[in-house]
């Protein structure tokens, strides 16, 4: 479950930050098997896609390729994007030679051409991003006109939240850096991460050529009840990921 973030310090070794090479192997463990990914945010990505047999999927930010495989095993033809060559090792393991996995940053402009793809799934990215208007404005280009664009980010009443439970006085309105250390396999990294508050959030949508058309807030799959008691107990009662799917107009 998320920590109590903390203010934003500049780190010592700025290159380090968000660097998932340092952690892949152990990241992808977690991702694997834990309450937040396996059994709370990925199947709700995949509820919220529907069927997809046949259709052009960007997984944009695919780590090491759990929702690329299970994408490509309801049929649709996926291509998958991260900026850490680690987690793109392991998702090659993963996946096999012949998947379409390429090195790219989502603040750069994207290795596609225009209308290339029918959906982007964009699973818990975007809240690494200051400035989403670049970003978007790529996701839209490579999208097909009627395509769609699903999100999923860190909630932001809930980050709200745990800043003031910590006692900082920060408001919901602004959009600030933020930052916490995630250790996994020995290794500690500093994660930086941005809030903003929803209006931003969907206003970045609508500017970049996006219609909103669902917010959810999903709770964990039943499975987890039994297997993450008291995790599954406080996400069914506070969510801690927002999900969208847009439309592209």
């Amino acid at each position: 479950m998320p920590t109590v973030p903390e203010d934003h310090v500049e780190p010592a070794h700025p290159s380090r930050v968000n660097d998932y090479d340092g952690f892949a192997e152990a990241y992808t463990a977690e991702n694997e098997a834990g309450i937040m990914n396996a059994y709370y945010e990925r199947p709700a990505i995949l509820a919220l896609a529907g069927e997809v047999s046949g259709r052009r999927i960007l997984d944009a930010g695919c780590g090491s390729g759990p929702l690329f495989e299970a994408l490509r095993d309801r049929g649709a033809v996926v291509s998958g994007i991260d900026s850490s060559t680690g987690m793109l090792e392991l998702a090659r393991r993963r996946l096999g030679d012949g998947a379409d996995l390429r090195v790219a940053d989502l603040r750069d402009p994207l290795p596609f051409p225009d209308d290339a793809f029918d959906d982007v799934m964009a699973s818990l990215v975007l809240h690494y991003l200051e400035d989403w208007g670049p970003t978007l404005t790529e996701l839209r280009r490579v999208l097909r006109t009627g395509g769609r664009l699903i999100v999923s980010v860190d909630h932001p009443l809930i980050i709200h939240a745990m800043h003031r439970l910590a006692g900082r006085e920060v408001s919901y309105f602004a959009t600030r850096n933020w930052s916490e250390e995630w250790t996994m396999g020995g290794e500690t990294v500093p994660m930086s991460f941005w809030h903003r508050p929803l209006h931003a959030m969907t206003d970045a949508f609508t500017a970049a050529g996006f219609r909103l058309a669902v917010i959810s807030e999903p709770q964990p799959v039943p499975a987890a009840r039994e297997l993450f008691p008291d995790d599954y107990r406080l996400l069914a009662r506070t969510p801690s990921f927002l999900f969208f799917v847009l439309n592209a107009d």
